[in-house]
């Protein structure tokens, strides 16, 4: 493509689209490909995922650097393999905007009426695990820097893809081991994200594990156990109350709106007619930008500690599971949030500005970093649009389409 004008303003933003709009059959291909090898995380062998998308990328000259996370770190954190992927493309001096998107995901669970590895294409929407969050911006942010380098303009700085393998367990050994090592250091980060808000906040999140120990005992006669069942359920009542009182701190940040605490699974017992001498709760405390999580985690402690408390042969063990900060903006995000609102408006028709998410991501490892962060990708208005997490998860091709114009735009202005 010959180079294109910088003064007709109009002319570039019209080439990327074009490209986009004649290469789209070949971004869904690629989407496919990835929905169609599994990243079920547990049990996390993420590895082979990324060999397959390193080929993908080697098809189109994206050379993808493989970084293995050390199996003994991986295996230490519950997962099988994690290999990273980092593809540099270098234009000249200038900024490095890095685009991040991950490949691991939840099982797919049960009441599929796709496919979950299939990649199928039905009424104008792609089904498949991870199709929503976020292989499909391993496809947006991909299909962005081919159409930006195809327009043929001269550039300033570069773009660095990170393709990572560990959001569900946290990012530790995804974007956070790649920033620890020294792999990578950009100047800017667009993480993974859906097209109707730009994200520049969001929740932090706090994971515990509890055991209740009693003591095991015969049904028939009660007293020579010690039931940890009973002592359990002292401590979600004790919890689930504080659920009432977080509904009265409210967050400042738009799209976010006060902690809340869910108890995701409950464990224990061995038969009908025994006594509990054990119970494991695990449980998921979801914490405002405005929080303390040092003081979040000290209170539940203590509601924990203090439910139990008085209840003779119990006792409890408290581990944290992950603690993951909430992202906070950071004054440089201004560039990024200018350029894909801008973008985002024009594209798909309606405005389109910076809000917060309840979710919470990795891409608070580059905040803490240093490195300004915002979320924008591929996918619907609201999370539950998109079924992510759920049977049937998918994603409207049309999103595709045009969060890849959006974030193709965003570049071209970035590093113009």
């Amino acid at each position: 493509m010959t180079t294109t004008s910088h003064n007709n303003t109009a002319a570039p933003y019209e080439a990327l689209d074009a490209w986009i709009d004649t290469h789209f059959d070949e971004e869904v291909r690629f989407l496919q490909e990835l929905v169609r090898v599994p990243t079920d995380t547990p049990p996390g062998n993420n590895a082979p995922h990324a060999e397959r998308a390193a080929d993908l990328l080697q098809a189109f000259g994206f050379e993808a650097e493989k970084h293995a996370v050390p199996a003994p770190t991986v295996h230490a954190a519950g997962l099988e393999t994690i290999t990273n992927l980092v593809v540099r493309r270098k234009y000249g001096p200038g900024r490095t905007v890095a685009l991040n998107a991950h490949g691991d995901v939840v099982p797919p669970g049960e009441g599929w009426t796709h496919d979950p590895y299939g990649g199928e294409v039905e009424d104008g929407k792609l089904f498949g695990r991870a199709a929503a969050v976020s292989k499909c911006d391993f496809a947006t942010f991909t299909f962005a820097t081919r159409a930006l380098e195809a327009l043929g303009a001269p550039l300033k700085g570069g773009v660095e893809l990170y393709f990572t393998y560990d959001e569900e367990f946290g990012g530790e050994l995804g974007p956070g081991w790649l920033l620890q090592q020294g792999l990578v250091k950009p100047d800017l980060l667009i993480a993974a994200g859906f097209s109707y808000q730009v994200i520049t906040a969001h929740n932090g999140c706090l994971q515990m594990e509890v055991t209740v120990n009693g003591k095991m005992g015969h049904a028939a006669v009660p007293e020579t156990g010690v039931d940890a069942l009973q002592a359990a359920t002292r401590i979600l009542v004790a919890l689930y109350d504080q659920n009432t009182q977080y509904k009265q701190v409210k967050s400042q940040v738009k799209g976010i709106n006060h902690p809340y605490l869910n108890v995701g699974l409950i464990e224990g017992g061995t038969n009908t007619n025994v006594v509990p001498g054990k119970v494991v709760l695990k449980l998921d405390r979801r914490m405002i930008p405005e929080e303390n999580p040092a003081e979040v985690e000290a209170t539940i402690r203590k509601v924990i500690q203090d439910a139990a408390a008085g209840q003779p042969g119990i006792t409890v063990e408290i581990k944290r599971m992950l603690l993951a900060n909430a992202l906070q903006p950071l004054d440089g995000n201004r560039p990024l949030v200018d350029a894909l609102s801008r973008h985002a408006t024009s594209v798909f028709g309606e405005e389109i500005g910076a809000a917060g998410t309840p979710l919470y991501t990795d891409a608070r490892l580059f905040g803490e970093a240093g490195v300004p962060a915002v979320l924008y990708g591929c996918g619907p208005r609201t999370v539950g649009e998109s079924n992510a997490k759920r049977a049937d998860e998918h994603i409207d091709l049309e999103d595709l389409r045009r969060a890849t114009k959006v974030v193709a735009r965003a570049l071209f202005d970035l590093l113009d």
